[in-house]
């Protein structure tokens, strides 16, 4: 049996950024800023913690008032999830390719960033439930609590403990995503949306479209 460790956002999932754009310039402007993020800076900044995006867009700003802005983004994505479901849909081929694996009879868990209260909305936006049981096949890293010291590596190595897998493919679509798979020996697959830019980091494969992991199935 081979393990197949996904991450979701830029991967599983297509359009979840331009919520996170217009969330960030919303409370921006519920703020009193005049500054906008641009749609270049939300690319740049997409997968990097919320308060890191206002650290970035106001420079003069301290920690804490950036971590402040950030709740108030998650707040804003809590009490209106109907701005995520307009523009979050499922990455193209993602469920044909979830099926194939699990019809293999091989392994696959995620490994999100995410806050897990909100991951369970981003699931069923994008039609993955059947494929991870929530309780047992996603983890989440709370990476947006500024105290978390959960990593996608740690995560990983608490799982694999106790288990043996041919081999383990992991699937992302930045470095940190990737470069998991150096700690276990396992394959890597770096995803870029087709007319997007790699992540600049190493992997064994570099792709555009999610069917090419089936070589491993």
């Amino acid at each position: 049996m081979k393990l197949f460790v996904w991450d979701f956002h830029g991967t599983l999932e297509k359009g979840n950024e331009n919520a996170v754009l217009l969330i960030t310039n919303k409370i921006l402007k519920n703020n009193g800023y005049h500054v906008q993020m641009s749609i270049d800076q939300n690319a740049k900044l997409y997968g990097k913690k919320w308060f890191e995006y206002f650290q970035f867009l106001l420079p003069a700003e301290g920690l804490d008032r950036c971590i402040k802005l950030q709740k108030d983004c998650v707040d804003y994505e809590k009490r209106h999830p109907e701005i995520v479901k307009s523009f979050i849909k499922p990455n193209d081929y993602s469920h044909e390719v979830l099926k194939k694996i699990r019809a293999s009879g091989n392994d696959q868990i995620i490994i999100t960033n995410t806050v897990r209260s909100a991951f369970l909305m981003f699931m069923q936006a994008t039609e993955i439930e059947e494929f991870f049981p929530f309780e047992t096949k996603v983890f989440t890293t709370n990476l947006h609590d500024r105290h978390s010291t959960l990593t996608k590596r740690t995560v990983l190595e608490d799982y694999l403990k106790g288990k043996q897998y041919e081999s383990i493919v992991v699937i992302g679509d930045r470095g940190p995503d990737v470069e998991l798979a150096q700690f276990i020996n396992g394959i890597s697959y770096l995803y870029a949306h087709p007319g997007k830019d790699f992540f600049d980091c190493e992997a064994d494969w570099k792709i555009r479209d999610l069917r090419e992991i089936l070589r491993e199935v």
